[in-house]
Order: structure tokens, then sequence, then C-alpha cells
């Protein structure tokens, strides 16, 4: 089986550190972005103990020039990536309307859910371009589905609505370089954000499936467990 080199972000918890650790089942190098420090030595030391390919990578998605020094942190030690997971999102907020929001919490939901994994994709195409098999998975979720919108956990339904965007923007503009681009919705998941649901595995297989498609694999897809669902 060939190694490749995997970017999980949020990879401290739930969904992404499961996904991180199923990649590294398989035998692949994964890069844990972590933006608590502390929290994200714990995490590679936890990896490594398992007997995995774990590297510990400070990164707050929410911070452009965080991304910048992140990119270049990877570009230095590692020189190659394969694929990048943008798993990291704030906000489920289920106490907010769309005619009464906080904005603050909109803001930090679009900056951290929608504007990071942009600067993060963009910073890090001059090592995704150079792989033979380059793919970007955006976790998104069915709350940022057009066709179940209602007034409910805007700031949080809006950013992943941006993110499904972003995923099909993407998927055109890379095209030509051979870089699968997919949006994944885990379904409700027994994340401390989802607070309840299919077991945080389960979710993370369909992440994992689409970070390590064949190179005739789909591109500007919605999928969850492998199947496509609507925008």
């Amino acid at each position: 089986m060939n190694t490749s080199i995997f970017l999980v972000t949020g990879a401290n918890r739930g969904l992404g550190r499961e996904t991180a650790k199923q990649l590294a089942e398989k035998g692949h190098r994964v890069l844990l972005g972590i933006r608590d420090a502390a929290r994200g030595a714990d995490t590679e030391t936890a990896f490594r103990d398992a007997g995995f390919d774990a590297h510990f990578v400070h990164l707050d998605t929410g911070d452009g020039a965080s991304v910048e020094t992140a990119a270049g942190d990877i570009t230095s030690r590692f020189g190659a990536l394969d694929g990048l997971i943008n798993n990291a999102a704030v906000h489920y907020d289920t106490w907010e309307r769309v005619a009464e929001p906080d904005f603050a919490i909109a803001e930090e939901a679009h900056a951290i859910n929608t504007l990071g994994p942009w600067r993060l994709s963009v910073a890090l195409l001059p090592l995704l371009r150079k792989s033979p098999a380059g793919r970007i998975v955006n976790v998104s979720s069915e709350s940022g589905q057009l066709s179940s919108m209602t007034g409910e956990t805007p700031a949080y339904c809006l950013s992943k609505l941006a993110l499904n965007g972003l995923t099909l923007m993407l998927a055109n503009e890379l095209k030509r370089d051979r870089i699968l681009v997919n949006a994944v919705c885990p379904g409700w998941v027994a994340t401390d954000m989802g607070g309840g649901g299919r077991p945080i595995p389960e979710g993370a297989r369909g992440i994992v499936w689409a970070a390590t498609l064949p190179k005739d694999g789909p591109t500007g897809g919605f999928f969850r467990d492998g199947k496509p669902i609507e925008w």
C-alpha cells in the first residue's frame, strides 16, 4: 500500500481525531492540525504511543497568520502533502434564529468554518499540486443543504452552505491539477458539538473514504457514507 500524508484540522477530538486515527491505521502519515499547543502535544504523544506516524502542527484555522505559518511549517518539515481534511468547526448555534442573530457568533463561524478551509486550501495548493493523488475533503453538514434550510442555527447553517459552495468552486478550478475536492456530511454524530446520534467512527469512515478516493474518483460532490446527497 502506498503511504500518503494527510493534514486533519481539529484533530484533537471528535471526528477530527477519529479521522486521523483511521487514516493512521491504514498506514498513512497524519499531521494533526490543532490550535491549542498543549492538546496538540498530548494528541501527538497518544498517537505515537499507539504506533502511528503522527505529527502535531500548530494551527488555528480562524487566524490567517496561523494558516500561513502552518503551511510553511508543513512545507519545511515534510515537503509534501497528499490530502487536506478541513474538519475544524465551531458554533452549532441551536439557540439562535436568523431574525435575532448574534453577529459575533456568525462572524466567528464564518471565519473558522468557511474562510479557514478556503485559506488553508489555497496556502497548501503548492504541495497538493505536487501530489500524484491530491485530495481536499470539506467536512460539511446536512445543515448546509439548501433543500432543508430554515431560520434555525443560522451561523452554522450559513457557514456550511458557504463551505459547500467553496467545494464546488475549488473542484472546478482544480480539475486541471487532478485534485479531487468533495464535501462530506458525516451525519448526526455523537461529538461534543453534535451531542448525540451515530458513533463517531461511523461518521469518520465517510470522510476517510473521500480522502482516499482513487484517481478516477468523483470530484465536486456532496456525500454521506460514500453516497451522493443533495446540495
